[in-house]
């Protein structure tokens, strides 16, 4: 008997002690969240200075709705948004991005926000690790151009090699980006404004060779 209120005292200390942890970092880990946000919307929407209004999607079967953040001119006109997105089929769990999108629809860029992927291999979807994000610049995926799959799977993305699972996830969040990004925007129909050059895929992005379905 004595041991086991030793160990439900010990039990109850430890859980007080994390619980009191967690509250006093709570604040600090949401403050360099949401900073990590922001940086990550100033870098999607390249040229844009002004405010951003959020809006929340939530697309069909999805669990967590989307965030599109439209920027409009001063004019009003639309600049273009930034997605706050996500994707569930990742590798190391579920992982979010920011995607930006100009007003005719093309991709301006894309930045990891919150991911666990492994290592050396699937956490080469973060531009300081590899170029991988960089082939989905200036691709229009609703205009057809692009298609959000891998190569294996039948689309035009260059998977990481030996991280199919981490770039079939990153695939499937930019895709919803895509969908969300569709019905709060209206692309703009302006034929004198030049659609953006698909970007050539960066040379140092190997394709993924077969057998090579796991990181």
């Amino acid at each position: 008997m004595n041991m086991i209120l030793s160990l439900l005292l010990i039990s109850v200390v430890a859980a007080a002690a994390l619980a009191g942890v967690y509250m006093l970092t709570k604040q600090s880990i949401d403050k360099v969240q949401a900073e990590k946000k922001q940086s990550a919307m100033t870098s999607v929407l390249p040229g844009f200075s002004g405010n951003t209004a959020p809006e929340e999607i939530s697309l069909p079967g999805d669990k967590h709705p989307v965030v599109v953040n439209v920027a409009r001119n001063a004019d009003g006109s639309l600049f273009g948004a930034a997605v706050e997105t996500y994707t569930d089929k990742a590798f190391g769990g579920e992982f979010t991005l920011m995607v930006g999108f100009d007003a005719q629809g093309n991709i301006l860029g894309s930045e990891v926000i919150k991911a666990a992927e492994t290592p050396g291999l699937g956490d080469k979807i973060n531009k300081g690790k590899s170029n991988f994000a960089e082939q989905f610049v200036s691709k229009n995926p609703a205009a057809s151009q692009f298609s959000l799959k891998v190569k294996k799977d039948g689309g035009d993305v260059d998977a990481i090699t030996a991280a199919t699972i981490s770039s079939r996830a990153y695939c499937d969040a930019v895709n919803r980006a895509a969908k969300a990004f569709a019905q709060v925007c209206t692309p703009s129909d302006d034929s004198s404004v030049e659609q953006a050059e698909p970007a050539s895929v960066p040379s140092d992005v190997e394709v993924e060779k077969k057998g090579a379905d796991n990181e």
